[in-house]
């Protein structure tokens, strides 16, 4: 197990100074932040991030993401053209080291929440998910603006993708990721990269919109696309977490080698199809940690992990899920976690 933190660039409100100083953090998470959706990553870009995070004391563990451009989804002539541009990005990362990317076959919005800034009891504010607000919401109507997704949409541009998926099915998107697969995991493979697909969040429909990475069926299907081990899994507690139905424990154990990076984050199931996200500790939400560690253990994970979205906490302000203090916690409460578990077992591992 490697401990690692999302990191996004120099314009970051949370430091690498600061991060290099949580206990037993040794990786960071980042990706190239000003590149259109479908170009090329340059080179020198990518070996700059690399460069700037290990002077910090850190290394770059994980890609998270390279984004999939819309046209692939819809699998629209053009995505050919955007497929060769992401195969290219992933040469240009392998180039400089990078074994993990992770990336998300969502349309249109990518992780969504209904209210970024929700005060639970402590005082802490936190992100949550209501499905009744959710529903009251109309993506076409150009007032929207949901936190987690790309707002670089135009309304007129918003309205017409929307319309673009009014024929794209739950089977039609399972064609089209793939295609994505059947041409990018052999080179993937090829560069010793491991693709790491995250799970919808939340793992259901919205706005119409059709979601697969849901649970542990849609997880097999994937894999069940390329057989390479390249072809993967980044697993989420916060995603599947929000359904009640699945087991996580059971999840990560059958699965096993194919998950190449691990999101752990808590959330508190409220409704159905609602829940709030929490800290890290098991009892404040709905994924007990132990547990979720403990399977970690039994399948011999070594792979990276990262704290998942906190709470904002002791007065902090910077971008909604990616503050400092909570993520920090979350982060020594983990490996406390996974040390308990190795001394247990008696072979003394730390993350």
């Amino acid at each position: 197990m490697k401990l690692a933190f999302r990191w996004y660039g120099v314009e970051d409100s949370v430091s690498l100074e600061y991060i290099r100083q949580i206990p037993g953090m040794k990786g960071i998470v980042s990706a190239i932040y000003d590149i259109p959706v479908g170009e090329v990553w340059p080179q020198e870009k990518i070996d700059h991030l690399k460069n700037v995070i290990e002077k910090n004391g850190l290394s770059l563990a994980v890609i998270e993401s390279v984004p999939v451009h819309e046209d692939i989804k819809l699998g629209l002539p053009s995505r050919d053209m955007y497929i060769s541009n992401y195969i290219s990005t992933l040469r240009n990362l392998a180039s400089a080291g990078v074994e993990v990317v992770c990336y998300n076959f969502m349309p249109v919005f990518d992780w969504t929440r209904s209210d970024l800034w929700h005060r639970l009891e402590d005082g802490s504010t936190t992100l949550i998910y209501e499905e009744e607000t959710i529903e009251k919401m109309n993506p076409a109507s150009g007032g929207l603006s949901l936190p987690g997704w790309d707002a670089s949409y135009k309304e007129d541009d918003l309205k017409n993708l929307l319309a673009s998926y009014q024929d794209i099915t739950e089977e039609k998107l399972w064609e089209n990721l793939s295609y994505f697969l059947k041409k990018v995991i052999p080179v993937a493979q090829e560069v010793a990269i491991k693709m790491a697909i995250h799970p919808d969040d939340p793992p259901w429909s919205i706005f119409g919109l059709p979601r697969i990475i849901t649970d542990g069926a849609s997880l097999q299907r994937l894999i069940e696309i390329e057989q390479s081990p390249s072809n993967g899994i980044t697993f989420c507690t916060g995603s599947f977490g929000a359904k009640s139905d699945n087991d996580l424990p059971a999840m990560i154990r059958a699965f096993g080698s194919r998950i190449h990076f691990a999101h752990c984050r808590n959330v508190k199931r409220t409704g159905v199809k609602t829940f709030e996200e929490t800290s890290h500790l098991s009892s404040d939400g709905s994924v007990d940690m132990v547990e979720v560690l403990k399977a970690y253990q039994d399948i011999g994970y070594t792979g990276p992990l990262r704290p998942d979205h906190g709470r904002m906490i002791w007065g902090e302000s910077g971008r909604p899920g990616y503050g400092l203090y909570d993520r920090a916690l979350g982060a020594v409460y983990l490996n406390g976690i996974w040390e308990a578990l190795s001394k247990v077992k008696g072979d003394g591992q730390t993350l």
